[in-house]
């Protein structure tokens, strides 16, 4: 028998944001997932628009949806080179994550203590064609 070896090389941090922004770019698109029930009951129709998900026995709704997206970054955060890189990818897809909903909201939060990244997008659960 005949063995092979394969070599396969770990994704780098840009590799890696790049592809979770892609991503999140395709899913962002389809909140079908987090839609409303069909039927409604009148237990959770306190304060709550036409499509929010009750939650809690109708303590509490939703009607919005946040994805949020984590990575390292090296140095810190007022000289790092990763995070400008961070920050040019996300520069060039946020057209895209955009257009996934006519209400997203996209925040980038940086924590210098625990050197992470973040992008939060936030998108209406109403379904998008």
């Amino acid at each position: 028998e005949e063995t092979r070896k394969i070599s396969l090389r770990p994704l780098s941090q840009l590799e890696t944001m790049k592809a979770s922004l892609g991503l999140l770019a395709a899913i962002a698109t389809r909140a079908a997932a987090f839609a409303p029930a069909a039927h409604s009951t009148t237990a959770f129709s306190r304060n709550m628009s036409t499509n929010a998900v009750p939650l809690a026995n109708g303590a509490m709704s939703f009607d919005r949806v946040c994805r949020e997206w984590r990575c390292k970054y090296t140095g810190d955060k007022a000289t790092s080179e990763s995070l400008e890189e961070i920050s040019k990818l996300v520069d060039e897809y946020l057209p895209q994550i955009k257009a996934a909903s006519d209400d997203a909201t996209v925040n980038r939060l940086v924590c210098g203590a625990c050197l992470d990244f973040k992008l939060m997008t936030t998108v209406s659960i109403r379904f998008h064609h």
